[in-house]
This record gives C-alpha cells, structure tokens and sequence, in this order.
C-alpha cells in the first residue's frame, strides 16, 4: 500500500509539474521580437534608413495672401534622418486661390517638404483648372515662389486645342503660363479640337 501511495504522489508531482511548465510556456514566456527596417524608397547610395509610416495623410497650409494648400495622400512615410520630408502614395493636392478657381493636382507618389511646403508630384501627374487638364510625369510645386513647374510627356487639353511639349511653368497667382520645348530645333505641337 505504500508503494502504491508513492507511485500516486509521484505521478501527481509530475503531471502537476507538465501542466506548470506548459502554461509557464503559454503565458510567461518572454517572445523575442526581432524589427527588421526596410526603406519603402530605395536610396541610389545603398544606405539603409529607419521610417515611420502613416495612413490617410492630410497637410493644410495658408499664405500671408489667404490661399490656400491642402495635400493628401493614401499613405506616406517619413524618413528619421530628414523629419521634414514626407515621401508620399495615392496623392491629391489642391490649391484655393482666393481671387480665382481652384486647382486640382493628382498623382501616384510624391515627396512634401514640411517646412517650405514645396510638393513634387510624380508619375501619372493630372492636373485640373476650369477646362483645362494637363497631364505629364512630374510636377514641381512650390506654394513659396507661386510656381507649378509640369514636365515630361505633357498633354495639355483645353476646349479647343490639344497641345504636347516638354515642359510647362505657370505663376498660380498671376496665371501666366509658359509651354516649351527643351531643345530649340523642337517644336510645341498644337492640334485644334475642331
């Protein structure tokens, strides 16, 4: 009978024991977590950045005038190593004019600069104003200088004409616009709708 006593006790101890070492492992177990840090932006210098991403960016600004800039995008991402830099996808600008029509401006990636507000806009660059829509691959806006700079493969299309040239300037205040080719010898191309 004492044997059979110890045989019990002892096989209690160990089943007891089982289930401690199991539930330790289920809920008191440190988990080790490793961060891996991959740049969504790869850098031409092969050097490796930390970045915080964000979802559903929205950036307003206002001039000493009162127009004012309002940028979103589906998502954008700061790089520790320039806080002010905000590289950004799925973005959409709009510039409120305060004596004038507002101006639309979308495109798949873009990089906002925090402290000046410049904007450059890249790949699939759509801009609206009243009837006119230009399209082209990059766009630089500085809200600073008055300046939307469009260039590469621009389309630009208004009610009568159809025009493509290598680059177009517009000051956004006094709406003087500028379309040119790179090289002398070309010429902008002009088609009528009519």
């Amino acid at each position: 009978m004492k044997a059979k006593k110890i045989v019990h006790i002892s096989l209690t101890i160990l089943v007891l024991l089982i289930l401690s070492l199991i539930f330790y492992s289920k809920f008191f177990k440190k988990i080790e977590v490793t961060e891996t840090k991959e740049p969504l932006i790869e850098k031409t210098n092969d050097e490796i950045y930390n970045s915080n991403i964000i979802k559903d960016v929205m950036y307003t600004s206002m001039d000493a005038d009162g127009n004012q800039y309002t940028i979103t995008a589906l998502e954008g991402e700061i790089d520790y190593s320039k806080p002010n830099i905000l590289y950004l996808t799925g973005v959409k600008g709009l510039i409120q004019l305060k004596d004038s029509d507002d101006i639309n401006i979308t495109s798949n990636y873009g990089r906002y600069n925090s402290n000046n507000f410049d904007t450059i806009f890249s790949k699939n660059v759509i801009i609206n104003y009243l009837d006119n829509k230009i399209i082209g691959d990059y766009l630089d806006f500085s809200l600073e200088k008055n300046l939307l700079m469009i260039s590469k493969n621009i389309i630009y299309t208004n009610l009568e004409n159809i025009l493509r040239a290598d680059a177009l300037e517009m000051n956004i205040k006094t709406k003087d616009t500028k379309i040119f080719m790179y090289e002398k010898e070309k010429k902008v191309n002009i088609q009528s709708k009519k």
